[in-house]
């Protein structure tokens, strides 16, 4: 959706002229709207990242600047560079993250799930957002074309789906208790700079409704991913830190739930860029989606959260 480029100490942030189901950039000014909304949402988690909004202008002799003195024909976001070798995917790779580091990544976290606002949906609304997206995840997975293991993704597809029945009173109970609120909507480790304070960027910015969470279902997105490059004691301890700060300790059907719904959407949406995206290089997105599958089925799923004491 995005085009990012890395100059000095500043990134530059240009949209694509796409349009898609949940979202539209076909227009310069759709795009400026958008640059102003990512501005003000980032600056909830890096205040000091985003730096503002600079137009990309055209002269009358046709040479094009950012910030001149011609006519704006598009926008960029403007951000201050973060160092690489801190963004919580480097530090795993590296083997350089520590406890203390992703308690305060927690702590961070927590400050802003307390003071962000609140979800305005019902438990009915907030329910269906999850059934609407399995739909199209089901899909997606249960495509011959993929060659996927059937049997095991009915499996894990069916836990989902029986949970969304059954046990929706687990996830409408989450609303009534005013859990629900505008989040970050992306969370994964290529978003967390492990500064001091921590730094967490790129938020979701493009359609409200996505950034709709409940903080236990980003948590667990995050220890997810960092499960999928490793390390997985992360989740339990942003869940752990979060449920001493908030003093809201989830059960583990809540968290078994989130996690088995993140797993399979990220592999639906792995294997998207074959469907629609990035036909060259299915070589990379086919083995995504079934490491993504891997976690969804995994028996103890992962995570052992003392939620029930």
């Amino acid at each position: 959706m995005s085009w990012v480029f890395l100059v000095g100490k500043r990134a530059y942030k240009l949209k694509k002229p796409v349009r898609y189901s949940y979202l539209d950039f076909s227009t310069v000014e759709a795009r400026a709207r958008d640059c102003r909304e990512e501005v003000r949402l980032n600056r909830r988690l890096a205040p000091d990242v985003y730096l503002g909004v600079a137009p990309l202008t055209l002269s009358g002799d046709g040479e094009l600047a950012i910030g001149g003195r011609g006519t704006p024909v598009d926008w960029l976001v403007l951000m201050r560079r973060l160092p690489r070798e801190r963004m919580l995917d480097r530090a795993l790779a590296a083997g350089q993250v520590d406890c203390s580091e992703i308690v305060s990544v927690a702590d961070r976290l927590c400050e802003f799930y307390e003071n962000a606002e609140r979800a305005d949906l019902t438990p009915e609304a907030y329910v269906e957002q999850f059934r609407r997206e399995q739909a199209k995840t089901r899909e997606v997975l249960t495509d011959p074309a993929f060659n996927l293991d059937g049997a095991r993704i009915d499996d894990v597809l069916c836990r989902i789906e029986d949970a969304l029945k059954e046990g929706s009173a687990l996830l409408k109970a989450r609303v009534e208790a005013r859990r629900i609120i505008e989040g970050h909507g992306d969370l994964r480790p290529e978003h967390v700079c492990l500064n001091t304070p921590p730094v967490i960027i790129d938020c979701l910015e493009f359609n409200r409704q996505f950034r709709m969470v409940d903080p236990v279902d980003e948590l667990t997105f995050l220890g997810l991913e960092c499960k999928r490059l490793g390390d997985g004691w992360i989740g339990p301890a942003l869940l752990e830190r979060y449920a001493e700060r908030l003093h809201d300790r989830p059960s583990r059907e809540l968290v078994a739930f989130y996690w088995r719904y993140r797993a399979c959407l990220r592999a639906r949406l792995s294997l998207v860029h074959i469907l629609e995206h990035d036909r060259r290089t299915p070589e990379k997105w086919l083995p995504l989606a079934r490491q993504y599958l891997a976690l969804a089925v995994a028996p103890e799923l992962s995570f052992d959260l003392q939620a029930d004491r």
